[in-house]
């Protein structure tokens, strides 16, 4: 009896373990590598997991946000992957650096020239992308996965304000606040400040040694010349006390 409890209590945590670990599959998803600042150019990671046991992810394709469209989307190279850059006219032209540009890239699509995403395994891809807008908090962009026997995953349900997590979500990219240059550079900061003050404080120490060094020099040359007036004046007596001894004995 104890055994078949032992048996069946087992079975029930298997199935609870089971049920709870079922819902916490991995999505396909978008993070920048550090920040994606408003306004700013950032390199974005789409990363993507194999859900099959029995089948390889062969093909990604990404679309872009219509109502945000990015001037400039740039893929890294991906051994054993080949990328394609689609791209659309706008409605409304951008302008970009003073120049309007009139077509954005609506979808990349990276194609397996191997095996693909195997089961088990995951793959990032990643892409320059920018200028991003100023005027949005994230970006949704619209994945479609698909895998060696056909069978197509489609991650394109839209999170929902105070609703359950979809089941085929999104991936969505959020934005940070806007830097003080797009590019990454920026005014001088204060770590630039304190290292010119510790330039200043090193010239001016500098001087200050070379000033104390000339004021030794000086000093070691009075010193040098007043020893040789006291030496001159000292053979000079020694001379004149001889010439006066010797006539005190011509005398004699």
């Amino acid at each position: 009896m104890k055994a078949s409890r032992l048996a069946a209590a087992a079975a029930v945590a298997g199935s609870a373990v089971l049920v709870l670990s079922g819902p916490a599959f991995a999505h396909v998803s978008v993070s920048p590598e550090g920040t994606a600042a408003k306004g700013g150019y950032a390199t974005v990671d789409f990363k993507v997991p194999n859900e099959r046991d029995n089948a390889s992810t062969t093909k990604l394709e990404v679309a872009f946000p219509t109502d945000h469209p990015l001037a400039s989307v740039m893929p890294e190279p991906v051994p054993g992957w080949t990328a394609q850059v689609t791209k659309a006219k706008l409605a409304k032209p951008l302008t970009v650096h003073g120049r309007q540009i009139s077509e954005a890239v609506s979808k990349v699509t990276w194609t397996a020239s191997g095996k693909g995403i195997e089961p088990g395994y995951f793959q990032k891809f990643p892409l320059s992308v920018g200028p991003l807008p100023e005027d949005a908090d994230e970006l949704v962009f619209k994945a479609i996965q698909t895998y060696s026997n056909k069978e197509v995953v489609r991650w394109i349900e839209v999170q929902q304000d105070g609703q359950e997590e979809p089941e085929n979500p999104a991936p969505v990219l959020q934005l940070s606040a806007a830097s003080d240059d797009h590019h990454g550079g920026g005014a001088k900061g204060a770590s630039d400040e304190s290292a010119d003050s510790d330039d200043d404080s090193k010239t001016a120490h500098t001087g200050a040694e070379a000033s104390g060094t000339d004021s030794d020099d000086d000093g070691t040359d009075t010193t040098a010349r007043v020893l040789g007036v006291a030496g001159i004046v000292v053979g000079a007596a020694g001379v004149a006390y001889g010439v006066f001894a010797g006539r005190r004995r011509s005398d004699a």
